[in-house]
């Protein structure tokens, strides 16, 4: 996903419950103002093909015997990953040959990912080690307890982010000035695309950062290669764990905007193993408690939606939501590419 740094607070138990429905139109009179997540933690849970209502067990059951199962999440939004550890605990009730493939730790850091997870080291040391993200007590450690503690492997999925910050400052040619040992980390083709999502990237960027001039455009085509390295290493990664588990039912935790719509992560990965079943769990804003879910307009996500509330406006000022962006997007001259 587009990285943003929010913060989420420490989980709690979810309620997922809205009122039996059957077909889209009964669904839009039927689902009262009540059916609204009553707070940042609570998730309305809604199977696409059906048009049916789920709680957490029964989303598991959905999702016995699916290979790899794909849960996004906005960064930082409490009720996302209360979702996540939820079903991973549902998951492993009903099959505990489980693997957790994770955005939110780059492949380099598997061996301080590993060291923790054996018992060598202590959270704080392998924070630090590993490069987990700030948020990652808040949002990510129930997920690694539970594996932890029930021996479930846990991988590394996303690419470096030194590599990452470079392709998007210098381009893809920047994979050219790795040593061998690095590049051979990374996927043998590391910018597999589609169509769709190369549009639908550009357009998300170009909405906040502008694309006039030749080089705002070259940038954002520099980003966008960016984001293939990290789509393509997660599609990498997650046929890593098939291969040292493969009777084994895959977890994997990202961005939103690496699996909704089948693109990013899910079209690289079907593209290069397309005999797997990969189910795709994605997040949509319900904002107006006064309205009905907004499932037309959303039903392409994902194959199971989960409505949440919104998160709150980052800025009300223009010009510092405008800084902020150019900010998120630019490369300090201090982190050298050579």
């Amino acid at each position: 996903m587009i990285l943003s740094n929010l913060f989420a607070v420490p989980l709690v138990l979810l309620t997922l419950l809205i009122a039996t429905i059957s077909g889209c139109a009964t669904m839009h009179r039927d689902v009262p103002k009540e059916s609204f997540p009553a707070t940042q933690y609570d998730a309305v849970l809604l199977q696409l093909s059906s048009r049916q209502p789920l709680n957490i067990d029964e989303l598991a059951s959905k999702l016995e015997g699916i290979d790899v199962v794909i849960v996004g999440e906005y960064h930082g939004h409490h009720a996302s990953h209360l979702l996540q550890s939820s079903l991973q605990a549902a998951l492993y009730r009903q099959n505990p040959k489980q693997v957790l493939t994770m955005e939110q730790f780059e492949l380099e850091s598997q061996l301080e990912l590993n060291r923790y997870t054996e018992g060598e080291s202590g959270e704080s040391e392998m924070i630090e080690d590993a490069a987990a993200w700030d948020n990652y007590r808040a949002s990510y450690r129930p997920l690694v307890e539970f594996a932890r503690t029930r021996d479930i492997p846990v991988l590394a999925a996303n690419a470096p982010a030194d590599i990452v910050r470079c392709i998007g400052q210098k381009g893809p040619d920047y994979l050219d000035t790795l040593d061998e040992e690095r590049r051979r980390r990374l996927p043998q083709k590391p910018f597999v695309d589609t169509p769709a999502y190369e549009e639908k990237f550009i357009a998300a960027v170009s909405s906040s950062h502008g694309a006039g001039d030749p080089s705002t455009k070259e940038r954002i085509q520099n980003i966008y290669h960016a984001q293939l390295l990290r789509d393509n290493t997660m599609a990498m990664r997650i046929l890593d764990a098939r291969r040292a588990y493969p009777d084994h039912q895959i977890l994997h935790v990202t961005g939103t905007f690496h699996s909704e719509e089948r693109l990013g992560t899910v079209a690289m990965l079907e593209s290069r193993a397309p005999e797997i079943s990969v189910a795709v769990i994605s997040p949509v804003f319900w904002r107006d408690p006064q309205s009905p879910p907004p499932i037309e307009e959303h039903r392409l996500r994902g194959d199971f939606l989960y409505f949440i509330q919104p998160l709150p406006v980052e800025f009300r000022d223009p010009e510092r939501k405008r800084a902020a962006t150019n900010t998120r997007f630019s490369q300090s001259t201090l982190d050298p590419c050579n």
